[in-house]
């Protein structure tokens, strides 16, 4: 199928994106384009005009400030998967990254394309949820910057508003002390979750100081599991605490059901895939 007729942008700089953007708020940005080019042909999207910022070099690119990743909205997921640093200081963004699709999707689909798409059955939400990312989001006029727990709003929606573009994502490195892990159970077609769980968890004597857990695929966005969260917290590292942690953590009822997996279903898997999260987490914190 082919899509309706829109105008093409191609912009050399985020300034001039910007520009673009203030000119026609409701023009699309063009990145890797696995998510809106589909669209676009099946006419879920017609948008007026397709602004290009697949070539700013100042989008690309993982950098280290101080206790905290930079990563530019258009790295790829193959950037992301090869990474060095990240391997090093947020371990499971490459983790998370060689299970995106398959070569081709890794090579031009982008983190920030991925976060600002926010399909509730992609990875990347729930392992930002999990690290305590933040989102920089600019326009013409300013900057600002939006916690991952204030970004995601729905399916298919986020803070970024008409205007403006998503261009850096701040994930804290790791620390001492730290275990990060993701499991999923994906579409085998697709690669999507049809559950998936991202883990943080901080340690210290053996016991757990803190933990962030968040799962995508199996509601309208990804979310994070609070109550596994507040029922690890100060409990040692081990398979019994995990097990009571996960026993009831989340109900069919808050899930969706579809052709690929009931809401009962994914309650199940949601419950596996946390139990194996955090239980690499938990080992990965105890190293």
């Amino acid at each position: 199928m082919y899509t309706t007729e829109f105008d093409y942008q191609r912009a050399n700089s985020v300034s001039e994106a910007l520009a673009m953007l203030a000119q026609n708020p409701d023009a699309k940005l063009l990145a890797g384009g696995h998510s809106l080019v589909p669209a676009m042909k099946l006419r879920l999207a017609s948008p007026s005009a397709l602004i290009d910022v697949s070539r700013i070099a100042d989008l690309r690119g993982i950098r280290v400030e101080g206790g905290t990743v930079v990563i530019g909205a258009m790295t790829t997921h193959r950037d992301v998967e090869f990474s060095e640093t990240l391997a090093d200081v947020v371990p499971i963004l490459p983790e998370v990254a060689r299970l995106i699709g398959d070569p081709m999707v890794r090579n031009k689909g982008t983190v920030g394309g991925a976060l600002a798409h926010a399909d509730p059955a992609a990875d990347y939400p729930a392992v930002m949820l999990a690290l305590g990312a933040s989102m920089k989001i600019a326009s013409s006029e300013g900057e600002r910057v939006v916690p991952a727990d204030e970004f995601f709003l729905g399916m298919f929606q986020t803070a970024v508003e008409p205007g403006e573009m998503l261009v850096e994502i701040h994930v804290p490195a790791r620390s001492s002390g730290e275990g990060q892990a993701y499991a999923k159970f994906p579409h085998p077609a697709s690669r999507y979750a049809i559950a998936g769980v991202a883990a943080v968890v901080k340690a210290s004597s053996g016991a757990v100081t803190q933990a962030r857990v968040a799962m995508t695929g199996a509601g309208e966005q990804a979310v994070r599991l609070t109550k596994v969260e507040a029922a690890l917290q100060g409990q040692p590292l081990s398979a019994a605490s995990i097990a009571a942690a996960v026993a009831s953590a989340v109900s069919p009822d808050d899930l969706i059901g579809d052709s690929f997996a009931s809401a009962e279903y994914r309650a199940h898997l949601v419950s596996v895939q946390a139990r194996d999260a955090l239980t690499r987490a938990f080992e990965r914190a105890n190293t």
